[in-house]
């Protein structure tokens, strides 16, 4: 019988690309395969659990500390959601006092402290800030708690930009950590030759682009609803697309060391694909 692993996975990307969406349906897609999934939102905004919870607001690690002090219990601090799916947000500190990355690296720490990760978990996610590959938001990488990186990004100049920026930090961390990309998710803008802009750009890097969600409106009505489309609409075509996302990370088997891109080279392709008045007007 094969040995059971727990895969830890962090989902980086830029900021607004849709990542806490993507990460929630994706989780509810693995729920739905009888996997055991622990979700840590690692976003000060404490967003990362809401369609998951059903909109609860859940009370970060952070917040709980700060009230009740160092002894506290598990459930204070994990919710069940969505099919079991068990849901932490680490928060952040108050605004203008300290480095929101802190959240990350406490709450890590009392998850293991409290036995948050326990045989039967297959699956931690840990949904990262935006994309900053520094301090505190590199921790789920730095200390090797994370072995796979999935970044979220689009056909847009920026998106891409912020996805070769934390292929550098995944490069950086990769030797002593042990941290591997298993891939691009990209989350739909319907931008021109968008597809073909990602698998290039996918290519580049060394890694595959792993899936392509589609864009539907029926994500942001599922939102409005505090749901993910898989619980709002389970028929939907869009649920079918997450699920068939998470059959694509359960069976993937491959990871790899990035190769980032140099600026100009970078630039190159956002010029080849017809990006060139957006990298003009930013000055890259």
């Amino acid at each position: 019988m094969a040995e059971h692993k727990l895969r830890q996975i962090a989902i980086y990307g830029k900021g607004g690309i849709g990542k806490s969406t993507t990460t929630q349906n994706l989780t509810a897609g693995l729920a739905e395969l009888e996997k055991n999934v622990l979700v840590v939102g690692c976003d000060p905004k404490a967003d990362s659990t809401r369609l998951l919870l059903g909109g609860l607001a859940q009370r970060t690690v952070l917040d709980t500390l700060r009230e009740e002090g160092e002894e506290v219990e598990l459930n204070k601090i994990m919710k069940p959601g969505f099919k079991g799916i068990k849901c932490v947000e680490s928060g952040g500190p108050e605004p203008g006092v300290g480095c929101a990355g802190r959240g990350i690296i406490t709450s890590i720490g009392l998850l293991e402290r409290l036995g948050a990760y326990t045989e039967e978990l297959d699956y931690v996610f840990y949904d990262v800030l935006g994309d900053v590959v520094c301090g505190g938001f590199a921790m789920p990488i730095r200390e090797g708690k994370a072995k796979e990186i999935y970044i979220v990004a689009s056909g847009e100049m920026m998106a891409l930009y912020a996805a070769n920026n934390i292929a550098k930090g995944i490069q950086k961390y990769a030797k002593k950590g042990g941290v591997r990309l298993g891939g691009i998710i990209c989350n739909s803008r319907n931008v021109d030759r968008e597809i073909e802009l990602l698998k290039a750009f996918s290519e580049e890097l060394g890694t595959q682009l792993i899936y392509l969600v589609p864009r539907d409106n029926i994500v942001q009505r599922a939102e409005i609803r505090k749901k993910t489309v898989i619980e709002y609409q389970p028929e939907s075509h869009q649920a079918v697309e997450y699920r068939e996302l998470a059959r694509k990370i359960e069976e993937n088997q491959y990871f790899v060391i990035p190769k980032p891109m140099t600026q100009e080279r970078l630039e190159e392709i956002l010029v080849e694909y017809g990006l060139m008045d957006l990298v003009e007007e930013y000055h890259i």
